[in-house]
């Protein structure tokens, strides 16, 4: 009877037999040691996880300064698609203590075109001369069709000035002043010009100090005074 059995039950019960030693459950399964939620894991072990962007964006933009997105401005180009948006910002940013800076920026997308421009800004920063809240002495600026006239102010004053004046001297630290725009209305023209007015700011011990002079207190009038009865006497 063994002799006659049916050569399909053999082939069945061969591969029975290998089935049986490498079913789901031996030891190269799915859930084995390479498995996808292994050490060896697309995504690393839990140790070996970079870094989320969100976590460095402070350390990497540098200390905290103001900064303030003085105007967006949106252009379009007409193609076989449809029409492409690209946006351009100009922005100002200060520590509010005697630095400032102006940038700008462009991309596809209104946030990438502020940090393009907050880093541009950040890179061209410059000192400009204060004394204590408010400018040394009255300046004029000229910047293609933009001009800004600058004014000193007692404290209590105020910034005394447009949007976007007031934006580039809020930056730099300026809180007494009076300006006055006298040319065109263009918003980074204006920006400019008004930059270019504060780097023109200079101290009067700068100013000795290019001369080669020294800057003379003048005496007290008291002082003045007893000098003059010792001489008389």
């Amino acid at each position: 009877m063994a002799e006659n059995q049916n050569p399909s039950q053999n082939s069945n019960n061969n591969r029975g037999s290998f089935q049986g030693g490498n079913t789901g459950g031996g030891p190269n399964r799915g859930g084995g040691p390479n498995r996808g939620g292994g050490p060896n894991r697309g995504g690393g072990g839990r140790f070996n996880r970079r870094p989320r962007r969100d976590q460095n964006n402070n350390d990497d933009r540098g200390p905290e300064l103001f900064e303030k997105v003085i105007y967006i401005n949106r252009s379009s180009k007409v193609v076989k698609g449809g029409r492409r948006f690209n946006f351009s910002a100009l922005v100002v940013v200060g520590n509010r203590e005697g630095k400032v800076g102006l940038g700008f920026g462009k991309a596809g997308e209104v946030a990438s075109a502020i940090k393009k421009g907050s880093d541009n800004a950040r890179a061209e920063m410059v000192s400009v001369s204060l004394r204590n809240d408010t400018i040394p002495h009255e300046v004029r600026s000229i910047y293609d069709g933009a001009n800004i006239l600058l004014k000193p102010a007692c404290p209590g004053t105020g910034v005394i000035a447009g949007k976007v004046v007031r934006s580039v001297l809020d930056a730099a630290g300026v809180s007494n002043v009076l300006s006055k725009s006298l040319g065109s209305k263009n918003a980074a023209n204006v920006a400019k010009a008004t930059l270019q007015a504060l780097r023109q700011l200079q101290l009067k011990k700068d100013i000795y100090a290019k001369r080669g002079m020294e800057v003379r207190t003048p005496a007290a009038p008291e002082a003045a005074t007893a000098e003059k009865t010792e001489a008389v006497n």
